[in-house]
């Protein structure tokens, strides 16, 4: 059985989506004869924590854990929620920072370059270069973010004989957030030749989706592959009963620029418009929301109407899906976000309700949506078309034949996922 090392930030007791892509492929590779050991750090600094994790590591899989130094973790003596909200993502607008959030973000983007975790990468090919060679272990993974990880692939594959396979789940230097980080010009020029390193010196590269393929083919010297996120089985329930409400609902974070005015104007209209309406529709967010997206709800008129719940364990997270009436995909009106599939995407898939998604032109998951039949997607400026089809679910609603109609998603299971992955491998 061939023996791979998957060297990754995120992993259990971790929470959220970042976690789970490896910790599927890991429950998944003994399948496809490929034996993973997995390298992770003893003492990370996760914003989200979810134990039920735990549960799903497989019997017996090697584990080795090294210390690492968390930035995050001494710049939390200062503000623990502003911390929070970077490591999370959650940068608010220019005008809505402070000068606190202003120098944390100066700090982190021109400092810490590429993240936060660079300080891990050192001691990290120092233990690996003797263990590869005392196990035998030919082939290595690194999966970013946080990218700094891609860098310790960069110094073993440059000291030894082995192949190297880079797997983004995001982008490097074209991800949202990257221009919020008031880089200098000189640590931008830092981020896109380390950028170009990795990509150029790995053996392969996995991206989660088209357009980023279609990006980093301009820089990389190999084949691009995709292999998406997925969706694995449900957790068992009894029988779960349905919102009464007609419940349109978001699972997981909400970024400042991941703010659709356009949506909250349309309920907005219809509360208005249409008392049978009013009397039953409900906003649920799910997860950490920015302060910048709950004042858009509030302007809307929507405070009455939105249900707030903190951070869940994923099992109650996929279980609040499947009880959903509509669930809600957004993401950032920006070009550079038309590459990022959220994962929560996938497990909407198997939830088996209509989804509403808002987004980029030329998004990648109106693709996904296209091909599964699984629900419509809308740009910034369709609120017509937006407006419409609301009425059109709400009247399935009513009539109690509201329902998704997905087709096609077996490809996105995270056992077929993995096979891809191993054909690669091998």
């Amino acid at each position: 059985m061939k023996k791979v090392l998957i060297i990754t930030y995120y992993w259990p007791p971790a929470g959220g989506p970042g976690v789970q892509r490896w910790l599927k492929f890991v429950k998944y590779l003994r399948d496809f004869d490929i034996e993973p050991v997995v390298y992770a750090p003893e003492n990370p600094s996760y914003p989200l924590v979810d134990p039920e994790f735990e549960k799903e590591i497989p019997e017996n899989v090697q584990v080795i854990k090294k210390s690492i130094f968390e930035p995050y973790a001494l710049a939390s003596i200062f503000s623990k929620k502003q911390t929070k909200t970077i490591s999370s993502g959650i940068i608010a607008t220019e005008k809505d920072q402070n000068f606190l959030q202003k120098l944390m973000l100066y700090i982190r983007g021109n400092f810490f370059i590429p993240d936060a975790r660079k300080l891990w990468v050192k001691p990290s090919v120092k233990f690996l270069r003797k263990f590869l060679q005392q196990e035998n272990i030919d082939t290595i993974i690194t999966t970013g973010p946080p990218h700094s990880l891609h860098l310790i692939g960069l110094n073993l594959k440059e000291n030894l004989s082995i192949t190297w396979l880079a797997d983004f789940r995001d982008p490097w230097t074209q991800i949202g957030y990257h221009s919020k980080l008031r880089l200098n010009k000189k640590s931008q020029k830092k981020h896109q030749e380390l950028e170009k390193k990795v990509l150029e010196t790995a053996d392969k590269i996995i991206v989660t989706s088209f357009t980023t393929q279609q990006e980093f083919q301009k820089k990389a010297i190999k084949p691009v592959h995709v292999i998406t996120n997925g969706f694995d089985d449900f957790y068992q329930y009894g029988i779960l009963k349905k919102d009464k409400n007609f419940t349109f609902s978001h699972i997981g974070s909400l970024l400042s620029g991941r703010n659709p005015k356009v949506l909250w104007q349309v309920f907005s209209e219809l509360i208005r418009e249409d008392e049978e309406f009013k009397k039953v529709f409900q906003l649920k967010l799910v997860g950490a929301v920015s302060e910048t997206v709950l004042k858009s709800i509030k302007n809307a008129g929507l405070s009455a109407f939105l249900k707030q719940i903190d951070y869940v364990k994923h099992s109650e997270a996929l279980q609040l899906q499947k009880q959903s009436q509509v669930l809600l995909l957004l993401e950032i009106n920006r070009q550079e976000t038309r590459g990022i599939i959220p994962g929560k995407l996938f497990e909407y898939l198997q939830a088996k309700m209509p989804i509403l998604a808002i987004g980029p032109q030329s998004w990648d998951a109106e693709k996904i949506l296209k091909e599964t039949n699984a629900g419509k997607y809308f740009d910034y400026k369709n609120k017509k078309e937006l407006k419409l089809h609301i009425l059109e679910l709400f009247r399935l609603f009513k009539k109690n034949k509201l329902e998704g109609n997905g087709r096609n998603i077996g490809k996105f299971h995270r056992k077929s996922l993995t096979e891809e992955l191993a054909k690669l491998l091998k």
